[in-house]
């Protein structure tokens, strides 16, 4: 995309935007943590760049409650989760709370 002012032309850059999968709001990629379904079960993908199907969520303890709880990435990623792999993604998103909590 470009855009044309006083007869210069300047590139836009585009800024991919995702919506968290609990509280629906949208947001820039990078702000928000991608979950990817694997061979191993659902994993966090901290660069954004795994292979297969992935699912969006805000840092917020609350986001993660709701998506994990009411089966929310399960209908994202199209899979059902273990409940020993919900565990272990609750306790990311409680050690991210501790870690937001302290900015």
């Amino acid at each position: 995309m470009t855009y044309k002012a006083n007869n210069k032309t300047t590139k836009v850059k585009h800024i991919p935007e995702r919506s968290c999968i609990a509280c629906r709001s949208k947001k820039e990629q990078r702000d928000l943590i991608r979950l990817v379904c694997s061979k191993t079960g659902v994993e966090i993908d901290p660069k954004g760049k795994a292979l297969g199907r992935g699912a969006y969520l805000c840092s917020k303890l609350e986001c993660w409650e709701s998506g994990i709880g009411q089966n929310r990435l399960d209908h994202a990623l199209r899979t059902k989760i273990s409940g020993e792999n919900r565990k272990s993604l609750i306790e990311y998103a409680r050690a991210l709370a501790v870690i937001d909590s302290q900015k």
